[in-house]
């Protein structure tokens, strides 16, 4: 008996102390994205600067493909020690669950929620030679020219964008999908595509150049990479509720000490003078969160895309 008392509070004190240590080892951040893309590039930025403050090396680990679905499987079946991380967003976190069918994870489920990281400014850009300055004159030019307005997409937060736009202002454009937004620019500067939803990094050298023109961005307030660019609210659309963000994932079910740690961490790290200003250098702003912040922003974006998605006629597939 005395023995198995020993056993016991040994065991009930090993949870602790274990999360205490943490890290006992490298930590894997995996991201779904390849080397180069700008959410790799912040990936990046959050290893290397949480590498000090956690005692140990953080190793990004590409893993791209099926709209981040691979990224996901390999961190959902990870211990939930905090020894593997995942940088996830829209298209992972929301277009997945929403898009298809069936989706092979459930984001609230099998995720442990950490914090959001980044958010990403983005804008609706036109080509110079459509004659809309305003995104009210740019609704009603579509209006009078149903389907003679090509739109360019390079993600899902393009599609879920241009369709809600279009439900909600009830017009006709026509979709020419693009296999990322870099893909898509040279056809919008030569005009062969009109109009696209595009991220701050992409856009806004483009805008600054006059190559082409911003109407709004999806920002809630206006970003400071195009000052002069008016909100979606300001410009007469504020149900255009696209928002894109970045934040840290860990699997289900871990230690309430070792989740406590690493958002802790985060938060400090995005506080950080000189992590800000690489991180608005990509045209993102940090935006960090705790954990119960983070998770119910997640539940309330998954019920504000899925509304879009139907309003828009969006099918899963």
């Amino acid at each position: 008996m005395k023995l198995f008392v020993i056993v016991l509070a040994a065991a009930l004190g090993a949870g602790p102390a274990a999360a205490a240590d943490y890290p006992t080892r490298p930590v894997r951040l995996i991201v779904p994205f390849p080397p180069g893309a700008t959410a790799d590039s912040v990936g990046r930025i959050l290893a290397n600067g949480l590498a000090a403050p956690l005692g140990q090396p953080v190793v990004v680990d590409n893993k791209p493909g099926a709209d981040g679905a691979i990224a996901a499987d390999l961190a959902a079946r990870s211990s939930p020690d905090g020894h593997t991380l995942l940088l996830g967003g829209n298209t992972l976190m929301l277009g997945v669950p929403v898009l298809r069918k069936h989706p092979p994870f459930d984001p609230l489920r099998d995720f442990t929620a950490i914090a959001r990281v980044v958010r990403f400014a983005f804008f609706l850009v036109v080509h110079p030679g459509v004659p809309a300055r305003t995104v009210q004159e740019l609704v009603d030019y579509a209006r009078v020219n149903p389907g003679k307005l090509n739109y360019a997409t390079g993600n899902v937060n393009g599609v879920l964008g241009a369709a809600q736009l279009m439900s909600l202002t009830a017009t006709n454009m026509v979709h020419v999908p693009y296999k990322g937004e870099p893909l898509a620019v040279p056809d919008l500067l030569d005009g062969r595509v009109h109009l696209m939803f595009a991220t701050g990094g992409v856009a806004a050298p483009l805008v600054k150049d006059g190559k082409v023109r911003a109407l709004a961005t999806l920002l809630p307030h206006r970003s400071a990479l195009l000052p002069g660019v008016p909100t979606v609210a300001e410009a007469g659309v504020p149900r255009l509720s696209v928002v894109i963000w970045a934040g840290l994932f860990g699997p289900a079910n871990m230690s309430a000490e070792t989740l406590d740690r690493i958002s802790r961490e985060t938060n400090a790290l995005l506080k950080r003078a000189d992590v800000e200003e690489q991180l608005h250098k990509l045209g993102v702003e940090p935006s960090g969160t705790m954990p119960a912040e983070f998770a119910a922003f997640l539940k309330q974006q998954l019920a504000d895309w899925g509304r879009a998605a139907r309003d828009a006629g969006l099918q899963a597939e």
